[in-house]
């Protein structure tokens, strides 16, 4: 390779760095920018309708052309949004995440984006230095997580809920395909929310029974489910729950990661009581590289866990899980990593001859 291309591949990766920078700083604006498009159905009126003018589409929205022109300006800047001579339509990605009114839709997700994570980020700071989650002083309450004190606010459990539930139809597949429960009849399914993952393994499973835990009026939005014949639902504190039963397998979906390592292996004791002899654990949620330098989804979740949700807590590497797994008397422990969303499987067994 000689001194031009040298120079050229140099040249090629700071361009990188900087359209990378660039999109971060404005990002903030832009993100804003789409959850405002999903206030007013943009994306749905261009689904229905492609390549409607400004003026239509203003007086469709019922919105004053002059602030349509600034909002299709930045939408357009995002790419969501195509301008093809005067006419806007949907980019394919816009039409897949945004038009379509599914439970997976990101139309659901975003907004409780909007309300509860990026106003937490501005505390970044004073969190850090003062290592806690210092956004959580805007809601009402003297319990430690956002968690319980969304207890009291039903509007924003909602809206985080909605979201929450949303991401994991995103996500679910890629657990449904890589978590084998054959042969098995009862699992644990802790910090399991409003049962979306509940309801889709007892789907998959004709013989599976489903014992959900979670916060009380976490649980109580997990009413519907709870009608199921295969589904129990009980609410309380996963340090606190014991189990008389065995179960057969524990899943812990987007659930350990809101706690510190010493929590998580307090958890990981209890869970391994619950198990009964070659009982299985699955860990499933964000998986960063070990080298904790990619994962933007990850990264932006355990930002969320700093500054409001808990103060503890991150997205870990799945080798994190895996050692925590060994360390509490599991066998057998390997992850599945790579998979959609930045996301990762750990397993392990419980045996009982290792104590």
């Amino acid at each position: 390779m000689n001194e031009a291309q040298d120079s050229k591949r140099a040249s090629k990766a700071e361009m990188d760095d900087f359209e990378r920078f660039a999109l971060i700083v404005n990002g903030p604006a832009l993100f804003n920018a789409i959850v405002t498009a999903i206030d007013l159905d943009l994306f749905r009126f261009l689904e229905e309708s492609p390549g409607r003018q400004m003026s239509e589409i203003a007086e469709s929205l019922e919105v004053e052309p002059s602030k349509l022109r600034v909002l299709l300006f930045a939408i357009c800047a995002t790419g969501l949004v195509k301008k093809r001579g005067e006419g806007y339509s949907n980019s394919a990605l816009a039409s897949d995440f945004f038009a379509k009114a599914g439970q997976d839709s990101w139309s659901r997700i975003l907004p409780g984006w909007r309300a509860l994570y990026y106003p937490a980020f501005a505390h970044l700071t004073n969190s850090v230095k003062e290592s806690r989650n210092a956004a959580l002083d805007a809601y009402p309450g003297s319990e430690d997580t956002l968690y319980a004190r969304l207890q009291r606010d039903n509007v924003a459990e909602a809206l985080l809920h909605d979201a929450m539930s949303a991401f994991t139809l995103r996500s679910l597949p890629s657990l449904l395909q890589k978590m084998d429960l054959g042969g098995c009849r009862r699992l644990l399914d802790l910090g399991g929310g409003d049962g979306t993952t509940a309801l889709a393994l007892v789907e998959m499973y004709p013989e599976l029974q489903v014992t959900l835990v979670d916060l009380p009026s976490v649980a109580e939005r997990a009413r519907d489910v709870n009608d199921h014949e295969r589904i129990e639902v009980l609410s309380g504190d996963a340090f606190a729950l014991t189990f008389d039963e065995e179960f057969d397998a524990v899943l812990c979906s987007h659930f350990l990661e809101v706690f510190s390592p010493t929590q998580i292996l307090s958890i990981l004791s209890g869970v391994r009581h619950a198990l009964r002899n070659n009982g299985r654990i699955y860990i499933y949620g964000f998986d960063p590289n070990d080298q904790e330098t990619r994962g933007v989804f990850s990264a932006r979740l355990a930002l969320y866990l700093t500054t409001l949700a808990t103060g503890n807590g991150m997205t870990y590497p799945a080798g994190d899980y895996e050692t925590w797994l060994i360390e509490s008397g599991f066998v057998d422990v390997s992850s599945s990593r790579g998979l959609p969303y930045e996301h990762g499987l750990t397993q392990g067994v419980k045996v009982d001859s290792l104590g």
